[in-house]
This record gives C-alpha cells, structure tokens and sequence, in this order.
C-alpha cells in the first residue's frame, strides 16, 4: 500500500488547484490571440493540462520539499500576476 506524506498531498492539491487556473486563463490568452483557431486552443489546455499532471506526480513522489513548495509559491505567484494582469 502507498503511503504518502501529508505536506506533499497538501502540495500537490495546491499547484493542482492553481494549475486549473492557469490552465483555464491560459486557454484565454490563446483564445484572445487574433488568428488562432479552436485548435490552438485546445493544444495550448493539453499541454498545460499534462505538464501540470507530471508536476503533481512528481511532488507526491520524489521531489524535495524545498523544491516543492518553490513549486507552489511559483505557481500562484504566476496565477496571482495572470489575474491580476487581464
């Protein structure tokens, strides 16, 4: 059986929570791009959506706690700027 420490499910449910945010505000800024198609639009959701999955993997497994809170702090400092920005 898995067991897992407490601060990295803590972590990894913050970046995941930041992370659909700037998934979603991401997908707008495509969106607001003149020219892009539903295309673009999509591959911009999937590659934030699978680098975000990857990222989270990676706090709940092997990364070092100083690294993952780094992690964290990055994340919302860049949703904080995105929402504050549009």
């Amino acid at each position: 059986m898995w067991r897992v420490e407490g601060w990295r499910l803590i972590a990894a449910a913050l970046v995941a929570v930041s992370g659909i945010v700037l998934m979603l505000l991401t997908m707008a800024k495509v969106r607001e791009r003149k020219g892009s198609t539903g295309g673009d639009v999509a591959v911009a959701g999937a590659i934030t959506f699978v680098t975000l999955a990857i990222l989270c993997v990676l706090i709940l497994t092997v990364l070092s706690a100083g690294f993952v809170w780094g992690v964290v702090v990055v994340v919302a400092g860049t949703v904080t700027v995105m929402m504050l920005a549009s």
